[in-house]
């Protein structure tokens, strides 16, 4: 399953006042692994940022000043969320401003972000979850005993990664395997986020050598000497 955890930044809260997106950020989780895969752009909104945006997120208007455009991006944005599940903290929110920008394009006049991918609301999710509790970004990284120290303001990207965390702490994260001899570091119950390392060297395989094999068919002889059914023989049978 490929899904897309995305945040947004704005000019301001209502896109229906004129407000535009100003930074978008994605992270790719595939089979609940994020996958080192993102997408991320800075974007000329064509409109002064508000004060109080401002002071959320620190983007200023000079920084964007020299930005693509959002009709620039827009292509290469709708090709990389295309067909996957939009993982979004209060997506209402997100998607309100996505679906006013793509009608604000001529290529993407009759797009919805509901036409091209579904959408999860986390922020639901952790309603249902944690009924009567805050469940903004920054408590639910407390919740789960997520480090978002780093987070002085708020970034789409930044928040992107951490809300993967999040999501996969909340669903249920990813267990260690309880390998025998491991004691408590693979203890039942150990949830870990685990991201792909796709540098990483492929395992070397080491081949039993013929003594080690002769070892193996003698105490399969012994097995079945003994009356007991041999599964290894009956599962590996010609």
């Amino acid at each position: 399953m490929r899904q897309i955890v995305l945040d947004t930044e704005t000019t301001g809260i209502d896109p229906k006042e004129g407000h535009r997106i100003i930074e978008i950020g994605c992270v790719e989780v595939i089979d609940r692994k994020l996958t080192g895969n993102h997408f991320h752009v800075y974007i000329n909104p064509q409109r002064e940022i508000e004060q109080e945006a401002i002071e959320v997120h620190g983007i200023t208007n000079e920084f964007l000043a020299d930005k693509p455009l959002f009709k620039d991006i827009a292509t290469e944005f709708v090709a990389f969320i295309r067909g996957a599940q939009l993982v979004i903290h209060n997506a209402p929110f997100d998607v309100g401003f996505m679906d006013h920008e793509f009608a604000k394009q001529t290529s993407t006049a009759a797009l919805k972000t509901r036409d091209i991918c579904s959408v999860l609301d986390t922020l639901a999710v952790a309603k249902r979850t944690h009924p009567g509790q805050k469940n903004n970004l920054d408590a639910l990284c407390r919740r789960y005993g997520i480090d978002n120290s780093h987070r002085e303001l708020h970034g789409a990207l930044l928040d992107a990664e951490i809300l993967a965390d999040v999501y996969l702490m909340m669903t249920g994260g990813q267990t260690k395997l309880n390998l025998a001899g491991q004691g408590s570091e693979g203890s039942e119950g150990d949830t870990t986020i685990r991201r792909v390392n796709r540098g990483a060297n492929k395992l070397k395989v080491i081949r039993a050598s013929a003594d080690e094999l002769e070892q193996h068919e003698a105490r399969l002889d012994i097995v079945q000497k003994s009356g007991g059914q041999c599964l290894w023989r009956a599962n590996h049978s010609e």
